[in-house]
């Protein structure tokens, strides 16, 4: 009888299944256990390299303000000393031939204010350098901010061989008028 009620619940499992094997009938798992807890590391790992990340972008670099009686730096170091050239007009050159002048005022800026007077004694020497340079200059040469700035860099490059024992840090524009 035993065997009976065994057949018949296995009939009765086969009719429910529809004659599959009963392993087949259970619903399958879409992922496992180990998929998930890689998922779930990765994820962790994910969020905390982007929480670190926004951290140094936005909070990271800041320094802290300085207290309302707190001194800050200058914007000029205090032994920064300017000497102002007198202003130079010469003639330069134009594609047509004719005439065309540049008015240049210039200051320079020396390391300290002992420099001025030995600046003051190369004078001629450095009014030479400017001359010479300014005259083959053309028109064309002084367009736009990139021919400014050029200028400036040949202005001090050559201000600095003619008065070597001495140092200027920079060549100021005071004028510059093209005429």
């Amino acid at each position: 009888m035993a065997k009976d009620i065994a057949k018949k619940t296995d009939v009765a499992a086969d009719a429910e299944t529809g004659g599959a094997d009963p392993e087949a009938a259970a619903p399958k798992k879409r992922f496992g256990r180990k998929f998930l807890l890689i998922a779930a590391g990765g994820a962790l790992v994910a969020l905390l390299g982007l929480g670190g990340g926004s951290y140094f972008l936005f909070f990271a670099g800041r320094s802290e303000k300085p207290a309302s009686g707190a001194q800050s730096l200058p914007v000029v170091p205090p032994q920064v000393a300017f000497y102002d050239l007198p202003d130079m007009v010469v003639n330069i050159q134009t594609p047509d031939g004719s005439p065309a002048y540049l008015k240049l005022g210039v200051a320079l800026e020396l390391d300290n204010a002992q420099e001025k007077a030995g600046v003051h004694a190369l004078m001629p020497r450095v009014t030479d350098q400017f001359q010479s340079y300014l005259r083959e200059l053309r028109v064309d040469d002084l367009r736009g901010s990139a021919g400014v700035l050029r200028l400036k860099e040949e202005l001090l490059r050559r201000i600095n061989v003619a008065i070597e024992p001495y140092r200027v840090r920079d060549v100021l524009l005071k004028e510059m008028i093209i005429q």
